[in-house]
């Protein structure tokens, strides 16, 4: 027995050694080090990148429209019958107005040509270049305002987390007072000083403080799973939040130009860009041109075979200019100054919406710190009056009713500091996107 008292010991020991190893290996995560992590981890992040990639390579490609275009074209054709031309017989000395047929050529007709064009002007190809670095420009607020999103979700998974373990705190609070009243109640009930019922009324409460505590256990593991995938974690990734929140001690962000609104001044531009296309699409393009090459003519047969090629080379200028396609370019042009229009109304909207937005957000994140306070303030009361009401329960001066009330007073209380940290919080972020400091 002895023996075997002292194995229990030894096991008892080492499980709990590795216990604590266990809790050791379990990275605590602030709220920083998991935006970090999914600014570069997060895929909408990652393919945002990319889109902005894509933008500079089309920049490039526009640009590249006004580099020399050099390209090479072989030909070779063998004619089994040869054209046919009608000559004037008048040429030959023969009456006006009578033509012959004749057959020009040889079989074998061979040409290769180097040739290269460049443009000298375009509008449109240069609207195309500015068109396309304000669609960068854009691309590259999108990326920003993907961010803006992750920021948003990671920052409200974070926060859920903490006011999850929170809640499971004053739980586990709760449930422990709640095992002593329950002991409390049993023994006085033993001594037939209280009733059955009054035994079984925290029983019932002890049970559903139980479940609760399952309950929320559950819910944290959820929000933890789900603030993984977005930080993109593994997750199988072992990771916990701390539980204490963090407050800001200043709130006043300088209020600056939203990515919103950016975003909208940035299509605004890009449609006058557009449209400035289209007007000049009516100007003449310029180029010039050239070419150089061989063309070989062939024959087999008698009384002589042979296969000559001679050289040919000329330099040009080109020249378009569009006289008339049907007005279609005019409609275009009136539906982009309607599409222009619409931009402009809704850059107004969103400049409004923000600022009315970023009016009612300061209000309501005054309000809640201040119900913060008040909340805090009430909890140590409640659990004041809760523990009075004990000890004069446990002395006769007090029914188990009005210990039940003082601890439902408690949990009220509880609660609407949970609320009022989860209003402070959601005010505190909306604050920073309506002012434009998110990503600050």
């Amino acid at each position: 027995m002895l023996v075997n008292t002292h194995i229990l010991k030894l096991a008892l020991a080492i499980l709990t050694l590795f216990s604590i190893q266990a809790q050791a290996q379990v990275k605590t995560w602030t709220l920083q080090e998991c935006l970090d992590t999914a600014m570069v981890q997060n895929k909408n992040v990652q393919m945002a990148k990319n889109q902005g990639e894509i933008a500079l390579l089309k920049n490039k490609e526009a640009k590249a429209q006004l580099l020399p275009k050099l390209f090479i074209q072989g030909d070779y054709r063998y004619f089994t019958e040869l054209p046919y031309q009608l000559m004037p017989q008048s040429a030959f000395g023969g009456p006006e107005g009578v033509f012959r047929e004749i057959q020009f050529g040889v079989p074998h007709n061979i040409s290769a040509n180097l040739t290269f064009k460049m443009p000298l002007y375009d509008a449109q190809v240069m609207g195309g270049i500015k068109a396309s670095q304000t669609y960068q420009e854009l691309t590259f607020l999108q990326e920003g305002k993907t961010k803006e999103q992750v920021y948003l979700e990671v920052s409200n998974l974070y926060y859920n987390a903490q006011i999850l373990k929170n809640k499971l705190a004053f739980i586990q609070q709760n449930l422990d007072n709640s095992r002593k009243l329950e002991k409390n109640t049993r023994l006085l009930y033993e001594q037939t000083i209280a009733q059955r019922t009054d035994w079984d009324k925290v029983l019932l409460q002890t049970q559903q403080l139980e479940s609760a505590e399952l309950q929320v256990e559950s819910q944290y593991e959820t929000v933890l799973k789900a603030l993984k995938f977005v930080i993109g974690l593994p997750l199988s990734a072992v990771m916990d939040i701390p539980i204490s929140i963090g407050f800001n001690e200043s709130e006043d962000w300088s209020k600056q130009k939203t990515l919103d609104e950016l975003i909208q001044e940035k299509q605004l531009q890009l449609k006058q860009q557009e449209l400035t296309t289209l007007k000049n699409s009516r100007i003449p393009s310029l180029a010039i041109y050239g070419n150089y090459g061989r063309t070989g003519f062939g024959f087999t047969g008698d009384p002589e075979s042979f296969l000559n090629f001679y050289p040919v080379s000329f330099l040009g200028v080109q020249l378009n200019m569009p006289l008339f396609n049907g007005s279609v370019t005019h409609k275009k042009i009136s539906q982009k100054k309607m599409e222009l229009e619409n931009n402009q109304l809704q850059q107004d909207l969103i400049v409004e919406q923000t600022d009315m937005l970023h009016q009612n957000v300061l209000r309501q994140s005054h309000v809640a710190k201040s119900q913060l306070q008040t909340s805090q303030q009430q909890i140590q009361l409640a659990e004041s009056v809760y523990q009075r009401t004990i000890l004069q329960q446990q002395e006769g001066l007090a029914s188990l009713t009005e210990v039940l009330l003082a601890d439902n007073a408690l949990r009220d209380a509880q609660q609407l500091y949970l609320n009022a940290m989860v209003e402070y919080l959601k005010a505190n972020l909306d604050i920073k996107k309506t002012s434009g400091n998110l990503l600050n």
